[in-house]
């Protein structure tokens, strides 16, 4: 490999370590309950509106990423990215948080597809794709470890002052927008004209969500198994309450999460060589089911441990996802596919994020989970086998 291309990748390393070092995430459900107010349902409905804010800004995003350069997009979300964790230091409301989370949503909507697109770019234009899965996994790992090490100080900070976290993050932000201005991106081939950028943008959906299958599983398939890992996410910290973990056990246990993701991503292209696709599969469904299983019957201090199962699955699933799109597409839509996946993604959880909530309010934390375990059990082996059948020629 040669020193300018692992400069380049060090330095999206170093990126994804940044734009993960999130301070406040270990503790953000307490903040939200304890200091701000928030029920269930409301923090589960301002998730939706951030995932509707990334939902209205994710294809456009791409889209203005792969004509204008994915570097530029970079440098936009790291600005969006400090004014939202800097709007979280005067928030006091429902409506003061929500404001913060839509210009975080807007933030990640531009990160989202850009940074592994520049990747693949930087790959391919060293003639080096064939790293790709591997890449992409070391730069989950580095994102990961970003959060772990983030995490393990969020107890602490938290607990000496509540906005702390807050104040780091957004310096963290800044420290973001410094590399992003250093990064260096390939020359592009020169794209064909484009007389309709409105026609053209429906056109990449068009050929991804109907012309072509391949991609079309992949997207689906990918947007329930993050589902299934996401949902954990907002529920996790309560479910710690419930089973009377000490709060200076939360950072630790988020780190640890990450810590595994970190570990199954950068091991996703060995895993893969060894089980296959359809092994890699089944490996995915008993992960989430014995996962919300797990969480539904044990109410144990250390019943969050199943929880580690969802993140293991995250990581393996993430690079191999990312891989079948990266090696479907081309420099005109790259950034796009990559963006429609997560815009499918973030819609799901628009329809359902409240859903969960609501029965997690009303029903608690046990039921919630084998409800939704349940319909996860009865989902994902049909998304499965047409992901399967779809993508088992393909090459990535």
């Amino acid at each position: 490999m040669s020193t300018v291309l692992s400069a380049s990748i060090l330095k999206l390393n170093v990126f994804a370590a940044l734009k993960m070092t999130l301070f406040p995430m270990a503790v953000i459900t307490i903040f939200w309950k304890d200091r701000i107010g928030l029920s269930l349902t409301e923090i589960l409905m301002l998730q939706a509106f951030f995932s509707a804010a990334s939902v209205v800004m994710e294809y456009p995003s791409g889209y203005v990423s792969d004509r204008l350069g994915y570097r530029r997009a970079l440098i936009v979300a790291c600005i969006l990215g400090i004014l939202g964790w800097g709007w979280y230091l005067v928030a006091t409301s429902f409506w003061g948080v929500l404001g913060a989370e839509l210009l975080l949503g807007v933030s990640y909507a531009f990160i989202s597809g850009s940074d592994t697109a520049l990747l693949f770019e930087i790959l391919q234009a060293e003639n080096r794709v064939e790293l790709y899965t591997r890449c992409d996994g070391r730069m989950v790992s580095w994102a990961q470890g970003g959060e772990a090490a983030g995490a393990l100080a969020a107890g602490i900070m938290y607990s000496t002052s509540p906005l702390l976290p807050f104040v780091a993050q957004t310096g963290v932000w800044v420290l973001a927008l410094g590399l992003c201005l250093t990064l260096h991106e390939p020359r592009a081939k020169t794209l064909r004209p484009v007389t309709s950028h409105l026609s053209e943008a429906l056109g990449v959906c068009r050929y991804a969500l109907r012309e072509n299958s391949g991609i079309r599983s992949t997207m689906l398939h990918g947007m329930l198994l993050g589902l299934a890992s996401f949902y954990l996410v907002w529920l996790i910290q309560p479910y710690m309450q419930y089973c009377g973990v000490p709060l200076d056990w939360f950072g630790p246990a988020w780190a640890g999460a990450n810590l595994v993701v970190a570990l199954a991503a950068a091991n996703s292209h060995r895993v893969q060589s060894c089980l296959g696709l359809a092994g890699m599969n089944i490996l995915f469904f008993v992960l989430v089911v014995t996962a919300y299983a797990g969480l539904g019957l044990t109410a144990a201090p250390g019943g969050f441990l199943f929880y580690y199962l969802l993140t293991a699955m995250r990581g393996l699933q993430g690079p191999l996802m990312r891989a079948r799109l990266q090696n479907a597409s081309e420099r005109s839509n790259r950034a796009s596919i990559l963006s429609l996946h997560s815009l499918l993604f973030r819609l799901g959880f628009v329809l359902t994020g409240p859903l969960v909530g609501g029965l997690a309010d009303g029903q608690g934390l046990p039921v919630t989970f084998f409800v939704v375990g349940g319909l996860f059990a009865v989902i994902l082996p049909v998304s499965g086998r047409v992901f399967v059948r779809h993508n088992a020629s393909a090459s990535g």
